[in-house]
């Protein structure tokens, strides 16, 4: 009887899982009476599958097996937070600048955790920021470039000589406020003269 009590508790936790989905172990509380026994069965069930300590998501379906979750869903139920930006450095290569190299990471900036973690077999990079747009602009992965160029793989010097031409192609507006608002100091006193010139 009480297997069976089990069984059908176990149940009503799996139908309460959502294909995508990225969970808490404190998400499943308020649905489970046993989280930890139930979180296990899931998991030996292939209902949930493990991402981090506390972290799991339900697998979607498809003919090649299942999937993770989108990195969206997946950054969010780590964060527990929707104030976040993600992307690959490699969006840099948009911008214009000679920028060519490729990148195997994805950055997440965000105002709560700071460092690499592993999500499933993901790596990102988490950096705390006090000021982030919440979708990319051409302005802002210039700026953004600018700031950390000395971290990329490329030519800093070539870098910085052809930006200071490319700002005087760009939105002066959308630099200008995306200098302000994200340019970090170095960033903001050596495009200044350019956004003057670009005015």
């Amino acid at each position: 009887m009480a297997n069976q009590a089990h069984c059908s508790a176990l149940e009503q936790v799996r139908r309460t899982l959502e294909p995508g989905r990225v969970y808490r172990r404190a998400d499943l509380t308020a649905v489970s009476n046993a989280v930890d026994r139930h979180l296990q069965a899931l998991v030996q069930a292939g209902d949930l599958k493990k991402l981090a300590q506390g972290l799991y998501y339900a697998p979607r379906k498809s003919v090649f097996g299942d999937l993770p979750p989108d990195d969206d869903e997946l950054v969010r139920g780590f964060l527990q937070d929707d104030d976040f930006l993600l992307f690959s450095p490699s969006a840099y290569n948009t911008v214009g600048l000679g920028t060519t190299q490729l990148y195997n990471r994805t950055v997440v900036y965000n105002r709560k955790r700071h460092g690499q973690f592993r999500l499933g077999n993901r790596e990102f990079d988490f950096r705390v920021k006090p000021r982030f747009p919440h979708m990319l602009s051409t302005e802002f992965l210039f700026v953004d470039l600018l700031n950390n160029v000395d971290e990329l793989a490329e030519d800093v010097s070539a870098v910085w000589a052809r930006a200071e031409s490319k700002a005087k192609q760009l939105n002066s507006d959308g630099l200008s406020q995306a200098l302000r608002a994200y340019g970090n100091l170095a960033t903001r006193k050596r495009l200044e003269g350019a956004c003057r010139a670009a005015a």
